[in-house]
C-alpha cells in the first residue's frame, strides 16, 4: 500500500523501511512531525498479516490491534481504486469509537490507468462514493455501522498531498503540551535504525526470491571517535537463502552492505564502518525466545 513510504514523507525523514516486497514493517515505530501549533506522533505498525500464521505473524498482528487502542485518529491506507478481501479483513479490526481516515494512496498510479482527465475523475469519484458507505456494507462486521471520517486521495510522493493530509489530521488532534522536543523525529535508537536499513537492502537486492522469514541482528554498535562501528548478522531460515544473499563470489552481500552503509551515513550524518555476516537459524520465526530477543514478542 506504500504505508512506510507515506510515514517517511509525513515525518520528512526516512525512519521506516520501504521495499517492493509487501509486509516489510515488523516493529511499531514512532515518527514525529512538528508544525507551528501542532505535534504529530505517527505510529507505523506492521501491515496486518492475513495469510501465513506463524508465531512471528501472530505477534505482528497483536502489535497492530494494540496500537489502535493508543491513538486519537487512525489512517487506513489502501491503494486508490482497489479494496480487496485482505482490506476487508483489516476493516473488521477497526473500533467504532475511533475516527478513521481512509487514505487512498498511490493516486499517481491510479491516474495513469486512464486516457483522459474526465475518465479519471469520474472513476475516482465513483470509488470514493462506494467507500463512503457504512463499514458493514464494505465487508466489515454486520454491527459496524461507522463510516470513514474522511477520505483522502493522494500520492505519498507529492509534497502538496502530504501537507493536505496533515491539514486533515490536525483537526483530530487533542489540545495539550508537546510530548517530544522539536528536533526529535523518532523514538527508535540508531542501533534499531541500522538494523532496519540493512534489512531493507536485503529485501531490495533479493526481491521476491527471498522468503519473508529473514531478519537482521546488530551484534555490535559503538562509537570510535566520530565513526560508528557496526557489526550485523543477517538471519535466514535455510542454507539456500544464505547462498542467495551472499551471491556469486559474495557480490550481492557486498552490494547490500555498501548500500546500507551509505544510507546509514546519510541518516546518522557521520562515517559508518559496517561488517555483515549471514547465518542460518532454522525456524527462528516460530522461536519465541528469538522473537523476544528482537523485540517482536
Amino acid at each position: 500500500m506504500g504505508k512506510s513510504t507515506l510515514l517517511n514523507a509525513l515525518v520528512g525523514q526516512k525512519i521506516s523501511i520501504t521495499s517492493r516486497k509487501a509486509q516489510t514493517t515488523r516493529h511499531r515505530i514512532l515518527g514525529i512531525q512538528n508544525r507551528e501549533e501542532a505535534q504529530f506522533i505517527f505510529i507505523d505498525t506492521p501491515g496486518f498479516q492475513t495469510r501465513l500464521m506463524n508465531t512471528l505473524n501472530k505477534a505482528l498482528n497483536r502489535t497492530v490491534t494494540t496500537a489502535l487502542q493508543d491513538v486519537n485518529v487512525a489512517c487506513f491506507v489502501v491503494e486508490a481504486g482497489y479494496f480487496g478481501e485482505d482490506d476487508k479483513k483489516v476493516l473488521k479490526l477497526l473500533p467504532d469509537n475511533l475516527p478513521v481516515v481512509l487514505v487512498l494512496n498511490k493516486l499517481d498510479l491510479f491516474n495513469s490507468r486512464f486516457q483522459t482527465p474526465s475518465e479519471r475523475d469520474q472513476a475516482l469519484l465513483n470509488f470514493m462514493k462506494e467507500m463512503s458507505k457504512p463499514w458493514c456494507e464494505l465487508g466489515g462486521h454486520e454491527d459496524q455501522k461507522s463510516e470513514f471520517a474522511e477520505i483522502v486521495p493522494m500520492s505519498a510522493k507529492s509534497p502538496g498531498d502530504i501537507e493536505r493530509l496533515l491539514d486533515v489530521l490536525e483537526g483530530y488532534l487533542p489540545e495539550g503540551e508537546a510530548v517530544y522536543d522539536g528536533d526529535t523525529i523518532t523514538d527508535r535508537s540508531e542501533r534499531f535504525l541500522a538494523a532496519e536499513i540493512l534489512r531493507e537492502k536485503v529485501f531490495r537486492f533479493t526481491g521476491e526470491e527471498l522468503p519473508y522469514t529473514s531478519t537482521v541482528v546488530i551484534d555490535q554498535f559503538k562509537m570510535d571517535g566520530k565513526m560508528r562501528r557496526i557489526a550485523a548478522t543477517i538471519l535466514v531460515d535455510r542454507d539456500s537463502h544464505k547462498a542467495m544473499i551472499i551471491g556469486q563470489k559474495g557480490e550481492r552481500l557486498k552490494k547490500i552492505s555498501t548500500d546500507a552503509r551509505i544510507d546509514m551515513e546519510k541518516l546518522f550524518d557521520g562515517k559508518v564502518f559496517l561488517e555483515t555476516w549471514v547465518k542460518v537459524k532454522r525456524g527462528w520465526a516460530d522461536d519465541r525466545a528469538e522473537l523476544r530477543a528482537q523485540g517482536l514478542e
